[in-house]
């Protein structure tokens, strides 16, 4: 039975309603959207970071195109069965983009989309040199983005990084004002404290994302210790790509140093179950159906 678009965003609204903490791993290719589908996860989040690297081979850092990145969402959407948050960026312009942008995401399949409020061209949570726009100009991304959504249950998720230049103050006034104007879930990006996250969960009643980065500025906690502190959805956006880039490394070097592969094949996924994976036996099956 297929999954509708509609359905996927029913579900991933309702899992929120919960108050039970949801766990999303990041994905950046089909590859690793197909995994993470396949293990019964109730959300993924598609990683802006990892997305722009394994598709351009690009920083991400504004290069990436509104074109670009709607290609994307609607490959992971489409092969995928799982709820969905994608990286939408600043919304590739201005209030028209933002609106042309939101409704493009949600075409394409999106259970939501993540809107930040950096100037452009933006950068990479986590890392140096990000600067927001004013407080009153996302506010109107924001309205604009909920007023262009068709489908009510599409999640409008309103980060902002104010915290890193600005401070933790008025990153908790700019996510109360995106909350007024109608998202969904708040992204407080990279607090820097456990202290900190405590504050932004007892600031907000109603869903709020944090994001898990390897050697990032935020504190890495337990998906219950999170939970506890007021948090709804926990991100792990560059867990996958991480250890992909450390996996091809190692295998790489042994075929480097060794002309050959028979010190890591213990290290493989099963080349049958990668078959299984992509949907080789649909194809061998059909192939038998209609063999002459």
């Amino acid at each position: 039975m297929s999954v509708t678009n509609e359905s996927k965003r029913q579900a991933l609204k309702a899992r929120f309603a919960r108050k039970e903490i949801v766990t999303a791993p990041g994905i950046f290719d089909m590859i690793s959207a197909k995994m993470a589908d396949s293990m019964g996860f109730d959300c993924l989040y598609m990683t802006g970071f990892g997305t722009v690297a394994s598709y351009l081979g690009l920083p991400d850092a504004g290069l990436a195109t509104y074109t670009d990145m709607v290609n994307r969402v609607a490959a992971f959407c489409g092969g995928t069965k799982t709820p969905m948050i994608c990286d939408g960026d600043t919304g590739y312009g201005g209030l028209l983009n933002v609106a042309h942008t939101v409704h493009g995401y949600e075409q394409a399949g999106a259970a939501g989309i993540q809107l930040e409020d950096q100037e452009f061209p933006k950068k990479c949570g986590h890392t140096p040199g990000r600067r927001v726009i004013a407080l009153e100009d996302m506010v109107r991304k924001i309205k604009v983005a909920v007023e262009s959504r068709s489908d009510r249950n599409f999640q409008i998720v309103a980060r902002t990084d104010a915290r890193t230049s600005l401070g933790l103050d008025e990153a908790l006034r700019r996510a109360d004002a995106y909350a007024k104007a109608g998202a969904d879930v708040l992204f407080v990006e990279s607090p820097e404290s456990v202290e900190e996250l405590a504050k932004i969960g007892s600031t907000f009643d109603m869903p709020l994302l944090v994001n898990v980065v390897e050697g990032g500025r935020t504190p890495q906690l337990a998906p219950d210790e999170l939970q506890k502190l007021g948090f709804s959805l926990a991100i792990y956006p560059a867990s996958g790509f991480l250890t992909v880039a450390k996996a091809l490394k190692d295998v790489y070097g042994e075929i480097l140093a060794r002309k050959g592969t028979e010190g890591a094949a213990s290290g493989m996924y099963p080349f049958s179950e990668m078959c299984e994976l992509m949907g080789f036996p649909e194809v061998w099956a059909f192939d038998r159906a209609h063999a002459d």
